[in-house]
């Protein structure tokens, strides 16, 4: 549980760096048709703060936690619910959003086996977790990727 938990944190200063980025390249899509580094952050964003309020406090021996919502609905609400605040300003919701999760998820005992949705697959908070690690990586990757093209 230690090194997920170290993983799923290690994206707040993969995140945090980004502050030292001019706003103009965190604005800008990073292709055609895709999100710009402020939408992917307001994305992560999102699904901490839903994680935050509906599932990991839930997270009990025997419990059943909610479907997960859907995710482009979901994705469309985090994005559009910060579309006033600055890059900076959702970097900065973000890290502290994440470290809330971070303390929560410590919290839940390792043993504890919950399902989702109904569903029959018992989770930890430590395979709970690493689905969303998997998540990180992946923008995580596109912001990297974005970076090294338009920064050479």
């Amino acid at each position: 549980m230690k090194k997920i938990v170290e993983q799923y944190s290690q994206t707040i200063s993969e995140i945090s760096i980004l502050k030292q980025m001019d706003e103009i390249l965190l604005i800008t899509s990073i292709k055609e048709g895709s999100w710009s580094i402020r939408e992917i952050i307001a994305h992560l964003y999102g699904w901490d703060d839903y994680n935050l309020k509906h599932m990991i406090g839930s997270m009990a021996p025997g419990a059943n936690l909610p479907a997960f919502p859907d995710h482009d609905a979901q994705n469309e609400r985090a994005v559009e619910s910060l579309k006033n605040k600055t890059v900076y300003e959702i970097i900065d919701l973000f890290t502290d959003r994440r470290k809330e999760c971070v303390d929560a998820i410590l919290k839940v005992e390792p043993k504890t086996r919950f399902t989702i949705g109904g569903g029959k697959r018992a989770f930890s908070a430590e395979s709970f977790i690493k689905i969303f690690v998997k998540h990180d990586a992946h923008h995580l990757g596109q912001i990297d990727a974005f970076m090294k093209k338009t920064l050479t």
